[in-house]
């Protein structure tokens, strides 16, 4: 069985109890950092031995983990922070068990874009999750410009170095929207932003961004 184990995004009491029973269960864990998964297991008195699986060598480890699913092993597979393969490495290595008909399973567990969107006062009945925003800025435009349209709430992930850039390209094509600005969730410095998109870039240009950011854009501008 491959088990995809949620961490926590912040807090480490937010891992779950079912969460710690697989990690002391499974016969190794395939870690996307193993020094942070090595520090979160530490917390918990586990001791499994880790693999290193991220972006760079999730292909060439593959053949490995399958053939060690097929020997009868049971295998967890973690990202850094959150529910792995969202935003992360993990979903080729699901599709080809898919391909095998070996057995998946996936924890619920902490998501900084579920965190983000329950703490949020827009809409939520629909929403589309977009990932990070692109470095080039006329790839960012070309998407924004795909989805200014669309009647649903549209979540971004961005990093602290092109928040910034990233909040004046949103409001330069979907126009002053309502936005969701939480960063840091679950951590002891903790905010959540909420205003439109104009005063966002003004809050974040005049306060040194630190920590990853969720973005949640409202699905039309109605200022």
């Amino acid at each position: 069985m491959l088990y995809i184990v949620p961490t926590p995004i912040g807090n480490l009491e937010d891992i779950t109890l079912r969460a710690l029973r697989i990690l002391k269960e499974v016969d190794c864990v395939l870690a996307e950092d193993t020094r942070k998964t090595g520090f979160l297991l530490a917390q918990f008195n586990i001791k499994k031995p880790l693999v290193s699986f991220y972006e760079h060598n999730e292909i060439e480890k593959i053949p490995w983990v399958i053939e060690e699913l097929k020997a009868g092993k049971s295998i967890a597979l973690v990202s850094s922070a959150g529910t792995p393969t969202v935003s992360d490495p993990g979903y080729k290595l699901v599709r080809e068990c898919r391909k095998e008909a070996l057995a998946v399973t996936s924890l619920p567990g902490a998501s900084s874009v579920i965190t983000a969107l329950a703490v949020s006062s827009l809409p939520r009945d629909k929403f589309v999750f977009l990932g990070y925003l692109a470095r080039k800025r006329g790839e960012r435009t070309k998407l924004l410009e795909k989805i200014k349209t669309w009647e649903v709430t549209s979540i971004f992930l961005e990093s602290p170095f092109r928040v910034v850039s990233a909040l004046k390209t949103l409001r330069e094509v979907l126009g002053n929207r309502r936005v969701t600005i939480a960063r840091e969730m679950t951590k002891k410095f903790e905010e959540v932003f909420e205003g439109t998109l104009e005063e966002g870039l003004t809050h974040f240009s005049k306060h040194t961004p630190k920590g990853e950011f969720v973005i949640v854009v409202d699905r039309e501008n109605g200022l």
